[in-house]
């Protein structure tokens, strides 16, 4: 897996997380999810579909980058590039031609507060698959001249970060929402960091992490109960009983309104906004995510892109979502444009967020974000891949087994006041805001920026 930028990584949870909330391609595969329990306890959902003779399995460890020792961030990203490049009796050279010879589909990938895996392969290649799965998880070679190759290709990355600007507004802005905490640590690592990584530090890792107590699988696909349950025990039956996390506290994100900027000399700005969100358990959740369609998160119809878009044609694109986490939540958006008209921009944005959080959506804007959240529930997911995604990301976010037949009830229950309240609670405070790019005046001291946002430069 090669290194991707915090804007990668971020569209990427935005991916899961999205498919998460629209699940359901058709009303009957519901019925269908089954919690299974192998013969050795492991525990699955699983829906058994043999329309395709293909198997799709998706799969998580609590823990991910946040597990990162806090002086060495990047640990975990390293081990996610590194888990396939040989194991067992097979070098790496021999471990990717058996995975190329069958055409299994293996990675795996670091996020905030999971490590988490993925394998699609032909049924008729299902043992072969789960066996070099189980040799990647069990017996990683660490090789150091795999190492070496793969730490060169992360510090190539992060050098080409350190000139791209939705990577840089997106590493500013984790910093200023999370001081001093896991979450505000790039997950990929630094250029000071990433060098520093020894072997003992991904075994270490390894050995904390990847445990059976914290161990969350979706499967889809052609294959039965009985014989997916063997396959889970050859698979993960040897991994250690217990992971070993370091606690992670919980944290409320900086309040807003601040505001940093980065000097880069780049033809665009790109701006990077938020604050704190809402928890995903919070009552008030549903509410939130309905109501920030309204705002950012849809697409040609939000508030955002016909103001900051089609009105004053500052920006090509802008939006915002929701980002919930184990130990905190966030809203967060982003736009890029001219770079002397970064503070009208910046500007309009906060207008349309003040004017939401103060009068939250109309009954109209409501009905029709209902509406296509709950249609779009039918077309979201089309693959067994993105099922098992979205049946993974449920378990992650602990919610029952058939919250996807209750979920249409759940937007449907949304009232305007619930709406607002959300909006409330969400946009009242202001905006966290992370700029890169030149900076003029109009760009360093935004009109209509908030008296009480301090503005700090950094270079």
């Amino acid at each position: 897996m090669s290194t991707m930028t915090f804007a990668r990584r971020f569209a990427c949870v935005l991916t899961v997380a999205a498919a998460a909330l629209t699940i359901a391609p058709a009303a009957e595969a519901a019925t269908k999810i089954q919690r299974l329990v192998s013969p050795g306890g492991i525990e699955a959902w699983f829906v058994q579909d043999a329309t395709v003779p293909l198997i799709a399995m998706e799969y998580a460890f609590q823990g991910g980058a946040a597990q990162d020792p806090a002086g060495k961030p990047g640990v975990g990203n390293l081990v996610a590039d590194l888990l396939d490049e040989g194991s067992g009796e097979l070098d790496s050279k021999t471990f990717h031609e058996r995975l190329d010879r069958r055409a299994i589909e293996l990675s795996f990938q670091v996020a905030r507060d999971n490590f988490r895996g993925s394998l699609r392969m032909l049924r008729d290649n299902k043992d072969e698959a789960f066996e070099l799965l189980r040799a990647a998880l069990t017996s990683p070679h660490f090789d150091s001249t795999d190492v070496e190759r793969i730490r060169s290709q992360v510090l190539s990355g992060l050098r080409r970060e350190t000139t791209n600007p939705s990577a840089l507004a997106g590493r500013k802005f984790l910093e200023l929402a999370f001081p001093n905490h896991p979450y505000g640590r790039p997950s990929n690592g630094t250029l000071e960091s990433v060098p520093t990584i020894t072997v003992d530090d991904l075994k270490d890792y390894t050995r904390r992490v990847l445990a059976k107590d914290t161990l969350k699988v979706a499967v889809v696909g052609d294959v039965d109960p009985a014989t997916l349950g063997k396959l889970l025990d050859q698979t993960f039956g040897a991994l250690p009983d217990k992971a070993q996390l370091t606690p992670v506290p919980d944290i409320v994100a900086t309040k807003p309104p601040e505001r940093v900027l980065v000097s880069l000399d780049v033809p665009q700005t790109v701006i990077t906004f938020g604050g704190p969100g809402i928890r995903r358990h919070d009552p008030n959740f549903m509410a939130a995510y309905v109501v920030n369609h309204v705002l950012g998160g849809g697409g040609l119809s939000s508030r955002l892109y016909k103001e900051v878009r089609e009105k004053r044609g500052l920006a090509y694109s802008v939006y915002d979502a929701l980002l919930w986490m184990d130990h905190s939540a966030l809203f967060i958006g982003n736009t890029a444009t001219r770079f002397d008209r970064a503070g009208e921009t910046i500007a309009a944005v906060e207008q349309e967020i003040r004017r939401i959080a103060e009068d939250g959506p109309t009954q109209q804007e409501l009905d029709e974000a209902k509406s296509y959240i709950n249609g779009s529930q039918m077309l979201a997911l089309d693959t067994s891949s993105k099922l098992a995604q979205a049946m993974l990301q449920y378990q992650l976010d602990k919610m029952p087994i058939d919250y996807i037949e209750k979920r249409s009830e759940i937007v449907n229950a949304v009232t305007l006041d619930d709406a607002k309240k959300a909006a409330k609670q969400l946009w009242s405070q202001g905006l966290l805001t992370a700029v890169v790019g030149r900076t003029p005046q109009a760009a360093a001291e935004p009109a209509q920026a908030p008296a009480t946002a301090p503005v700090t430069k950094t270079n």
